[in-house]
């Protein structure tokens, strides 16, 4: 089972992820857990280069080929493998994030988008797809907040003015909108803890077989 965990910055769902991972293999399952961009040697070192606050004048093309390049190695080199021998993998971001931050934050065409996603994956598509909603302002104070206090250098997005992490926001409601069977939306303005239990609220609610 391939679940992909999604949210604009500051909305918690890299924690997440790695609560419900741990719950997993404590329950005795193959549960993967990855990351984009990165996941494997190659796509780590892509991501070091989209993430850097010093890329001020990376072109928007640019930076959708390298998230392209960065998802194609992590898909052949991890998470098809994976699934393949029957694991449960939990992606931190995937092709919606695309959609999210190059077309509705850039404002690139999502059609396109589309194709390349499809093209870069050999059209992989995640069972399900959790989205963590958090109000914009919110959501950066929170991400500002976490970088400071873990020294983090991949800032570059965060520097982005408000309008932009708005239009990313609203793109990812507007996706789930649009595909209610494979997404579920999740208040990320709680605490960890409130936010885990909701979150295996859905997950139970959605694919039980995973919990069981």
């Amino acid at each position: 089972m391939f679940i992909t965990f999604e949210g604009p910055e500051g909305s918690g769902k890299s924690t997440q992820l790695k609560r419900v991972a741990a719950l997993l293999r404590e329950r005795g399952r193959d549960c993967v857990a990855t990351k984009e961009p990165g996941g494997t040697p190659l796509a780590d070192r892509i991501r070091a280069i989209l993430l850097d606050p010093k890329e001020t004048e990376m072109d928007r093309l640019t930076e959708l080929l390298l998230y392209a390049a960065s998802r194609r190695q992590h898909v052949v080199e991890v998470i098809r493998p994976a699934l393949d021998r029957g694991a449960t993998v939990l992606c931190d971001r995937f092709t919606d994030a695309t959609l999210a931050y190059q077309g509705f934050g850039r404002l690139l065409d999502l059609d396109r988008l589309r194709t390349l996603n499809d093209w870069a994956t050999d059209a992989l598509r995640p069972a399900l797809t959790l989205i963590f909603d958090i109000d914009e302002e919110v959501g950066l104070r929170r991400a500002h907040a976490r970088n400071e206090a873990t020294a983090n250098n991949e800032g570059r997005f965060e520097a982005e003015d408000l309008r932009f992490h708005r239009r990313v926001r609203e793109g990812y409601l507007a996706l789930a909108q649009a595909e209610p069977k494979r997404f579920a939306v999740i208040d990320g303005s709680g605490t960890v803890e409130e936010v885990f239990e909701n979150t295996l609220s859905v997950l139970k609610q959605r694919v039980p077989e995973l919990l069981s």
